[in-house]
């Protein structure tokens, strides 16, 4: 494949991106084993579906796995491959319409409500598309010559990244797949517990001025952000400079234990615990517990992608939404940590926990010391807004993020459903304060 030249009135990529690409061969040959990997753990992710599943859409926040599928596939058609090879034809143009999700710059889309709808093309035919584009992707990596081809191996950057977002969305649309059933279907066999955990290097350690419940950390002028040569999403950057008051954050994520203590005290029938629109929320929901907790008798069990258990009290509770952890600490005379504490406190900590690598797909308990990394995104105080200076990608790549600079709150740390590989004390997630599908927990500040 011949890759086209840019167009007159393109851009060149901002220097950080130009940086972060340098020796753009190498690179390349980098990028085509990541993406094979990566493109093999999408499809070993729904090996356990059967043809049934992968057209179900539970909820209006979650996609049908085959969605998934297509989606990611067209991302790389639409952003890498059009653009930038010029022998490439599109597998079929009204993928356009039906797997865009909200690229306006891209043109018209499907409606999110409507994806549960397509029964048409089918898994086998998305199988097909698959194969074609990473057919194209291989091909076009294998052959490049162009020593100028740093925003081309940027996008694919992008899109590799992309695809790991979307590995953990399909877990968790997945789980609420099953849940949604009455059957209650099980998903996979989960490992035997903390086996996994066990077998972490440096983990036993604790920051200095760690205790068994609390950290101590001094305030100033600090820096947060990314900076350097690594990938980056463009909401991460630049470093800057931001003032934190001293403040104590928990060494651990709350647990189930902790937070049936506030179920049971009538934590949501209380009023004066909730932010005006969380009560708002949990009155018309009509949430009394997290998301896939169920009263057995006396007792309360859990819905996991290996079925229904018991609640395990040392597990972090998870699936919850920012007001059920603003009530919660609330309750407890706490708050959440800011995003800047968080990545503060974070920052230098070993990356290590429990990640979709474990295979769990599950909260452990935590046997350790202290540990920031995995197992549940943790909610913050903070609004997702742009960073001091923030300036998106070009393109339809600056849709990524900026659009959704609003009614968002900002998580962080990553879950037993993220890729390690995708997680860094930068890291910005984000999702809307009543969402709890995700493998969502909190800990505490004060």
């Amino acid at each position: 494949m011949i890759f086209g030249k840019p167009r007159p009135n393109e851009k060149p990529a901002r220097s950080d991106a130009s940086e972060a690409l340098q020796q753009p061969l190498s690179r390349a040959k980098n990028l085509l084993l990541r993406f094979q990997e990566i493109r093999h753990k999408t499809e070993m992710i729904c090996d356990p579906l059967l043809a049934e599943d992968y057209g179900v859409q539970p909820m209006l926040d979650a996609s049908p796995p085959k969605w998934h599928l297509a989606h990611t596939s067209w991302f790389i058609e639409a952003l890498f491959l059009r653009p930038f090879v010029r022998a490439y034809r599109s597998y079929d143009p009204y993928y356009d319409y039906l797997f865009n999700s909200y690229y306006k710059s891209a043109g018209p889309h499907l409606d999110r409500s409507r994806r549960g709808l397509l029964c048409r093309p089918t898994t086998y035919e998305i199988r097909n598309y698959r194969r074609y584009v990473d057919s194209a992707v291989e091909e076009a990596l294998e052959s490049l010559s162009d020593a100028g081809s740093g925003k081309l191996l940027l996008t694919l950057e992008v899109a590799l990244n992309h695809e790991q977002q979307h590995q953990e969305l399909l877990l968790t649309d997945i789980k609420a797949i099953f849940w949604s059933n009455p059957l209650r279907p099980t998903y996979h066999r989960e490992p035997a517990p903390n086996t996994y955990q066990d077998s972490l290097p440096g983990l036993n350690g604790a920051p200095q001025g760690a205790s068994h419940e609390w950290i101590e950390i001094p305030g100033g002028l600090r820096e947060i952000g990314m900076t350097g040569e690594n990938f980056a999403y463009d909401n991460e950057r630049p470093r800057h400079r931001t003032w934190l008051e001293p403040f104590r954050l928990r060494t651990k994520l709350v647990t189930n234990s902790e937070y049936l203590e506030f179920v049971e005290s009538g934590g949501y029938h209380n009023p004066m615990l909730w932010l005006s629109e969380g009560w708002d929320t949990i009155q018309s929901r009509h949430w009394e517990a997290p998301l896939y907790w169920e009263k057995h008798g006396s007792g309360w069990q859990l819905f996991t992608l290996s079925g229904m258990k018991k609640i395990d009290p040392a597990e972090p509770v998870c699936h919850i939404s920012y007001f059920e952890a603003d009530a919660f600490c609330r309750w407890k005379g706490a708050r959440l940590p800011t995003e800047a504490e968080w990545e503060v406190a974070a920052a230098g900590t070993p990356l290590e926990g429990n990640f979709a690598e474990s295979g769990v797909y599950h909260p452990m308990k935590q046997t350790t010391d202290f540990q920031f990394w995995g197992d549940a995104w943790e909610w913050t105080r903070s609004s997702y807004l742009p960073y001091p200076g923030f300036k998106p990608l070009e393109g339809a790549l600056g849709e990524y993020n900026e659009k959704f600079m609003i009614n968002q709150m900002v998580l962080r740390g990553g879950s037993c459903a993220t890729p390690r590989s995708h997680v860094r004390a930068s890291y910005r997630n984000y999702f809307e304060p009543g969402a709890r599908w995700q493998f969502s927990g909190f800990r505490m500040a004060v």
